[in-house]
């Protein structure tokens, strides 16, 4: 049976009850009498109380606790939330030839965040290549090809623009979120180790960080064979991995202390494959559409795998779920008539463009 916090109004009137029995004569509803003052005085000791066992009773339960005794409930379970990581990749300098640029040299990109050169670097034919790493650990690091970095202290005989190379600076991941972090707190709750089952490469690449979303296949490759696919969904510009962040997983996994000895594990990104939609709405306004907007990318995160399959009503489903939506039809999914969505495996349907327009 669940137990309901009483209202200090409903704690009140028991006090003065209990006063009005256990002082014969006494009346603890008469204004500035001592029977009132005390009557109020634990009312509210007594109302504090409550609250501070409300508040025990949902930090012992692991779907219910504040963060801070979330982190507890992992470190019970030997599951640290994933630390943040710091974005990294290669630059190009230019300068004068013989320049010699010391490593941590501080850069800046234009929107404040700060880099330093992992190790000294050389100019020679006007050019020198090296690489940087974020200063702060956060996904706001990762940067793309072309990005322009700046000195923030003059070197002589250097050029104060630095370039970002091929492929872009990578690797940036914030901490953990609460959201992620409950989840596998629980699915190690629900789903215990054992031996290398589909759940176990499932928290396995989840315990690297920015790991959000896993598929396991075995024997998908043949005997003896484990494939692995991920998405991170907290990257900025795309879920998709890199190949360095793939490899990042696939080293992990392999560790001595991880996957079964006898597994021969492959681990891959998923091809995104884009779904596009036209979507005639009532009402079609701006804060409509950003409800339908939400709902779709929360709809994709949970049902979309690679190789599976989206069905029309549930995409329906999850577009009526939308505040403030009245009605709507999908004019079309894909560029064609409104149908479930099939992919090959190795394929993600992720939400593409949407083309809104009046029903």
């Amino acid at each position: 049976m669940s137990f309901n916090t009483p209202s200090p109004a409903d704690i009140l009137t028991r006090l003065q009850g209990e006063i009005d029995i256990a002082l014969a004569g006494a009346d603890a509803r008469v204004r500035r009498s001592v029977e009132a003052v005390l009557a109020k005085m634990l009312t509210m000791a007594e109302y504090e109380l409550y609250r501070y066992l409300y508040w025990i009773s949902r930090q012992i339960l692991v779907d219910q606790a504040d963060d801070d005794m979330l982190d507890r409930h992992g470190d019970i379970w030997g599951i640290p939330r994933t630390a943040a990581t710091a974005a990294t990749g290669p630059v190009r300098l230019t300068g004068t030839n013989g320049t010699v640029i010391a490593a941590g040299t501080e850069l800046q990109r234009t929107d404040g965040v700060e880099y330093t050169l992992d190790a000294d670097v050389t100019i020679a034919a006007g050019i020198g290549d090296g690489t940087v790493t974020a200063s702060v650990a956060a996904a706001a690091g990762d940067a793309d090809e072309g990005v322009k970095l700046t000195m923030i202290s003059p070197v002589a005989g250097a050029n104060g623009d630095v370039t970002v190379q091929a492929p872009g600076l990578s690797g940036g991941n914030d901490i953990e979120s609460d959201t992620d972090y409950r989840t596998r707190i629980l699915e190690r709750i629900q789903s215990p180790p054992s031996g290398g089952s589909k759940t176990d490469y499932v928290e396995w690449a989840k315990e690297v960080s920015g790991v959000t979303r896993v598929w396991v296949y075995p024997l998908q490759l043949g005997d003896g064979t484990v494939e692995i696919m991920f998405v991170m969904d907290n990257k900025t510009d795309t879920i998709i991995p890199t190949a360095e962040e793939v490899a990042a997983v696939q080293d992990y996994i392999d560790g001595d202390a991880v996957r079964p000895v006898t597994a021969d594990v492959t681990v891959a990104a998923p091809t995104a494959v884009p779904v596009d939609l036209t979507i005639n709405l009532n009402p079609n306004t701006v804060a409509v559409q950003t409800a339908v907007t939400a709902e779709l990318t929360d709809f994709f995160k949970r049902e979309s795998e690679p190789g599976g399959t989206l069905y029309l009503s549930r995409i329906n489903e999850a577009i009526s779920a939308a505040a403030g939506e009245f009605d709507h039809a999908i004019a079309l999914l894909d560029g064609a008539a409104a149908a479930d969505v099939a992919r090959s495996f190795g394929e993600l349907s992720t939400l593409g463009d949407i083309t809104w327009g009046d029903l």
